[in-house]
């Protein structure tokens, strides 16, 4: 350790050092502090400069801040508004496609039910016209001039198909909700189906225009017959059948409805001339006819050789041949009847009988019911007569007429 007078000494010899030193350091502090100082008003001038900004400008930019929060949200909300929109215009379309779906198949099942209405007209229809609807043993012997058509074709392809139901083509789930618009194939299967009613519908309008054209074509043939025999339909009223009644129930007036009535009209004149010509006396009373001998009209009697009335037609026959019912009565006469000879009548109603006459042998009795073509005796040469032949007249209420003109108009027939 160092003296006091040294000590005291040394910071004299050091000092004139030290202060020349001492300017430099505290320029240095100095620029140090200013800078600080700069920076500080700097900041302090930014801070001011930003506050003084915030308070001026703060309600102008919060409301421009706002303004574009608010345009931003606007812009969001209304693009979501179209999305909505036309989510709402796509499901609101699939529903109208598919409830027009719905409704092309329930007016499907209704074209449905109507055919199978119209279907069961049809079956009706084609019975009445596949046959004569005349009770058996009530037709003359006339089946053979009307065979029994088959009318069960024509009927059958005029059967619509079932529909599917709305599960089989996918517009509802088993749950019975609706289920997603329906596809190309289900539009199209269902224009199938259109298409197929529609043939289904023309078909049987066509059954129903065939079936009446049958029905009146053969109704003007038999009242070409019934022109031949020289009588009026209105003289067989009761043949036309029995009471007939039952409750209204409408079928419809549509023009299908209107084919089948008149359809129905058409055959139900043929059927009543059908019945009216089964009781006429065309068949032919000699199956082994060589032709006429005589005429009916005025001749020379072949005994007296003076003029009278011939009141039947005589018939070329062999001895013994049949006699045969030309049309289904009841026996009246069955006897001995003076220049008759052996001889038989039989009446077939509303005033027409039919004699049978110079008969070797009578077959039947009074009041026994016979059908046409049935035996009543056989010829001879019983009477008045020259040889052996049938005497055959035919009488309308008593008075004898031509038996020709039921002859021939039995030919149109090709009855025998």
């Amino acid at each position: 350790m160092l003296p006091p007078r040294l000590s005291s000494v040394i910071p004299a010899v050091l000092r004139p050092a030290a202060l020349s030193r001492e300017p430099d350091k505290v320029w240095v502090v100095r620029r140090r502090t200013l800078v600080l100082a700069a920076f500080a008003f700097a900041v302090l001038s930014l801070w001011a400069s930003a506050a003084t900004w915030f308070i001026v400008f703060r309600d102008e930019a919060l409301a421009r801040f706002m303004e574009r929060q608010g345009a931003m949200q606007y812009a969001y909300e209304e693009r979501i508004s179209a999305l909505r929109a036309r989510l709402d215009r796509v499901a609101t379309q699939k529903l109208l496609e598919q409830d027009g779906v719905e409704t092309r198949l329930a007016d499907l099942a209704g074209r449905q039910v109507a055919l199978e209405s119209r279907q069961a007209m049809l079956l009706g229809l084609a019975e009445q016209a596949g046959g004569a609807p005349v009770p058996p043993g009530e037709d003359g012997g006339f089946s053979g001039a009307w065979p029994a058509r088959e009318a069960k074709p024509a009927a059958r392809e005029a059967t619509p198909v079932p529909l599917p139901t709305p599960e089989a083509l996918g517009l509802r789930t088993d749950a019975g909700e609706v289920a997603p618009a329906p596809s190309a194939g289900v539009t199209t299967r269902m224009a199938m189906l259109e298409h197929a009613l529609d043939g289904f519908e023309a078909r049987q309008s066509l059954t129903v225009g065939r079936l009446a054209a049958r029905g009146r074509s053969e109704a003007a043939r038999l009242r070409v017959v019934m022109t031949e025999t020289g009588l009026d339909a209105r003289r067989f009223a009761a043949a036309r059948g029995g009471g007939i009644g039952g409750p209204l129930v409408p079928a419809g007036s549509g023009p299908f409805e209107t084919a089948v009535l008149q359809a129905q009209r058409d055959l139900g004149e043929r059927d009543a001339l059908r019945r009216i010509i089964g009781t006429l006396p065309l068949r032919r009373p000699a199956t082994t006819d060589a032709g006429l001998s005589s005429t009916f009209g005025y001749r020379v009697d072949p005994f007296t050789r003076g003029l009278a009335l011939h009141t039947g037609i005589d018939l070329r026959s062999e001895y013994g041949a049949p006699a045969r019912a030309t049309a289904p009565g009841t026996v009246t006469l069955a006897e001995y009847s003076g220049g008759y000879g052996n001889m038989v009548e039989v009446d077939h109603g509303h005033g027409l009988s039919s004699r049978y006459a110079h008969l070797s042998a009578i077959t039947v009795v009074p009041g026994q019911a016979v059908a046409a073509g049935q035996m009543v005796g056989r010829v001879g040469s019983t009477g008045r007569s020259t040889g052996p032949h049938l005497h055959y007249e035919t009488r309308i209420d008593g008075e004898p007429v031509d038996p020709q003109r039921f002859l021939r108009a039995g030919s149109r027939l090709a009855l025998r």
